[in-house]
């Protein structure tokens, strides 16, 4: 699938691959790393502490921006006389023995699989092939199961009639069923959230959408679906009814399509039209008008099924995605 400028990255930080990049590239550029150092997938796995497939995609980006090249069977070699600028200030500093993570192995790679699954599902369903899924990460599958767990647990997979993972397409009646279970919870969790909500908390998201909504050709997809989670996840959290709160988490697997929705059709619409219906919706609680507020959010959350559903016409409209090492096509 051809990426959009905004695709290219996962919000404002950068990915894993990208990290080990910026650090290698400046121990290289500074003499760090000398002429003819070996640097193979597993060498640059184990320093940083993530999975094969970062190391692996740093390694390619190394090799094409020419400072290693291919040797035989046994990796890459730095090449001769790379000198140059270093690639973000202090990062050389940074690089000896540094690791980019000290999380579980799964959260190393679960969001990449989720990205992967969010930027396919507005084309079809596809199959998890959980092996396969191992060997493209270089992980065990007790690894990958956990992944899978996290993913079912989020409403992006679940087990089709032969016991096997699926993520299922967003196809207009899946979206309205989602839609319609969100519009039937949510507003019920708001009315229990709004007294627990602090008023500051309230003051700075309205501050928030004031300056979107000031400057709306600025408006990119990550704002777009920093703006949903502070409202559907953030303040819906205060919620303390936790097993309404759990059955909300499926449906709100939209969310995570969005993220990839939002970055794909962020103009359009000449104004995000949700901005000014979440305005309304946090201007009724800071009067303490919380009933106003939840058919307010649902009235939101009714209209917002019809844009989902464009945004997804337009994008299955248009490129197809990229064959994925372990997501098979369903039908």
């Amino acid at each position: 699938m051809h990426r959009s400028p905004e695709s290219s990255g996962v919000g404002p930080s950068p990915r894993l691959y990208q990290r080990a990049f910026a650090l290698l590239a400046d121990e290289i550029r500074s003499g760090g790393l000398p002429t003819g150092s070996e640097l193979n997938e597993t060498s640059v796995a184990n320093r940083f502490g993530v999975s094969r497939a970062p190391a692996r995609r740093a390694l390619s980006e190394l090799a094409d921006a020419g400072l290693i090249e291919r040797a035989g069977g046994r990796g890459y070699v730095v090449k001769r006389g790379v000198k140059g600028p270093r690639s973000a200030p202090g990062g050389g500093e940074a690089a000896i023995g540094q690791k980019l993570v000290s999380e579980p192995s799964w959260q190393r790679i679960y969001r990449e699989v989720e990205e992967d699954i969010a930027a396919r599902i507005s084309f079809a369903s596809w199959r998890l092939n959980e092996a396969k899924l191992a060997d493209h990460y270089g992980v065990s599958r007790t690894v990958t199961r956990d992944v899978i767990g996290r993913l079912q647990q989020r409403g992006l997979v679940a087990k089709d009639e032969a016991s096997r993972w699926v993520a299922t397409a967003l196809t207009p009646q899946h979206v309205s069923e989602l839609y319609e279970l969100r519009w039937l919870l949510e507003p019920a969790a708001l009315i229990k959230a709004a007294s627990y909500i602090p008023p500051d908390l309230l003051d700075r998201m309205r501050q928030k959408l004031a300056s979107v909504l000031a400057d709306p050709a600025a408006i990119v997809g990550a704002t777009l679906d920093d703006l949903e989670r502070d409202l559907h996840v953030t303040l819906l959290g205060f919620c303390d009814n936790a097993t309404l709160m759990q059955a909300i988490v499926q449906p709100q697997s939209l969310l995570i399509a969005h993220r990839f929705l939002y970055r794909w059709t962020a103009r359009l619409f000449d104004t995000e039209p949700f901005l000014n219906e979440h305005m309304l919706i946090l201007e009724h609680l800071g009067r303490g008008r919380a009933k106003a507020a939840a058919s307010a959010l649902e009235k939101h959350l009714k209209d917002s099924r019809d844009r989902a559903i464009a945004r997804i016409d337009v994008i299955a409209g248009g490129a197809q995605p990229d064959a994925s090492p372990f997501l098979e096509r369903v039908g």
